[in-house]
């Protein structure tokens, strides 16, 4: 879990980690230069409630991508999840989803996820591909980072997220699955992820560029090839999956109210 300045929603995230029914897990917080004190004292606060709630305090702003690889260096278990700061995970999602890794003999899996606003209201859904191929994921991202799990012991060892600014889940997903050619999703939603307006993710338009860095650094396309596969198949792919998800999210609320 990479933090900053998330006082007002880091209890709730953390909380929802402390309710697992699955218990054998240490969460490995990364605080990336936070100068909100609530935040600051909601960690070590925790930290002193709970040993397996580990933190430290990185010195800077440096990125999620950054803090989270600082995480996952200092991680003892077998598999490695994620969740942000200000997303919640439901009580049984590692139970069910590391048995789910079991049956399906994946190294990498994820979850469908319910989106939420500031004040917890349910806004959508986002339903996750049964299957994801390499091909599908180079098309597009598939793979909610706060519902995936891989497995180092499967991989071989540990996967580290490339220290670009945004986008640096896609890319992970992308080496991983290279590797393992298939990750498999449970398609019920097992975690909330909060819709937040200046989110670093929020911008669309601002990760053009960073799509495009994926495509070269992580794929090694030249640019004109990486540019050419974001605006011929990079951007119809996400604007088909956007009115999927809306078209998802209306019948999910349709029948959550009745």
């Amino acid at each position: 879990m990479p933090t900053y300045n998330a006082g007002k929603f880091l209890s709730d995230s953390i909380d929802s980690i402390l309710a697992q029914t699955y218990q054998n897990w240490e969460l490995l917080i990364s605080d990336d230069g936070s100068t909100d004190a609530n935040t600051i004292n909601t960690l070590k606060a925790y930290s002193q409630r709970d040993a397996r709630i580990k933190v430290v305090f990185l010195k800077g702003n440096q990125g999620p991508g950054y803090a989270r690889n600082q995480s996952i260096e200092r991680a003892q278990g077998r598999y490695i999840a994620f969740c942000d700061s200000d997303d919640r995970w439901m009580p049984e999602k590692l139970e069910r989803q590391i048995a789910f890794m079991t049956e399906k003999d994946s190294a990498l899996t994820c979850t469908s996820y319910i989106t939420c606003d500031n004040e917890n209201r349910e806004t959508g859904i986002v339903i996750a591909p049964e299957r994801i191929s390499f091909n599908m994921l180079k098309r597009d991202n598939k793979v909610g980072c706060l519902t995936a799990i891989y497995d180092t012991q499967k991989l071989g060892r540990k996967y580290y997220m490339p220290l670009l600014r945004k986008r640096q889940d896609w890319a992970l997903f992308l080496s991983i699955v290279k590797k393992c050619r298939m990750a498999y999703a449970i398609t019920d939603p097992l975690a909330y992820y909060r819709q937040r307006q200046h989110s670093v993710s929020s911008n669309k338009l601002s990760l053009i560029k960073y799509n495009v860095k994926v495509y070269e650094t992580i794929l090694g396309f030249s640019r004109p090839k990486a540019y050419a596969y974001f605006f011929g198949l990079f951007l119809p792919t996400y604007f088909a999956k956007r009115q999927k998800q809306k078209r998802d999210s209306r019948r999910y609320l349709e029948t959550l109210h009745g």
